[in-house]
């Protein structure tokens, strides 16, 4: 799979989880049901998150600028908007290409490479690890509880 693919795959799920939460959300408000927005947020929270994972790794991997970066994560907030963005870069040729530091390709530099060529060589480890650990994050997030409490 390359980057490309990778990060469209998550903005567009972003997106998806977006308008799931918002159609919950609306749905209680209207007082259709209760019942939506706690699967819909958790599906979001999950998402999110895992979205925010690979926007860094795709970051790291295309050596976008930091404000590139930081742009991608910010707009996971905003409703809808991580799918024109992913547009916007693959427009600029900013997610072209393979994974660099595959095994056979560049060789790392620094702490934050030397961790993504590790993922890259070991995928399906790092494929559990990593949800675990947003499985993790996710969890302490929902024992935290929601973003607004409910009134």
């Amino acid at each position: 799979m390359s980057p490309r693919l990778l990060f469209r795959i998550f903005a567009f799920a972003e997106l998806v989880t977006w308008a799931g939460l918002i159609a919950a959300l609306v749905l209680r408000g209207a007082g259709v049901t209760e019942d939506l927005v706690r699967p819909a947020g958790g599906a979001h929270g999950f998402v999110f998150l895992s979205y925010c994972v690979v926007t860094v790794f795709v970051w790291v991997n295309q050596r976008w600028k930091a404000g590139v970066g930081v742009l991608g994560l910010v707009l996971a907030i905003v409703p809808f908007a991580t799918l024109p963005f992913e547009l916007w870069l693959d427009k600029r040729g900013m997610l072209t290409g393979d994974w660099r530091l595959a095994p056979g390709k560049d060789e790392p530099r620094g702490f934050i490479e030397h961790v993504q060529a590790w993922v890259l060589r070991h995928p399906f480890l790092s494929v559990l690890i990593l949800l675990a650990g947003v499985t993790a994050a996710f969890s302490v997030l929902l024992w935290l509880g929601p973003p607004i409490p409910k009134s």
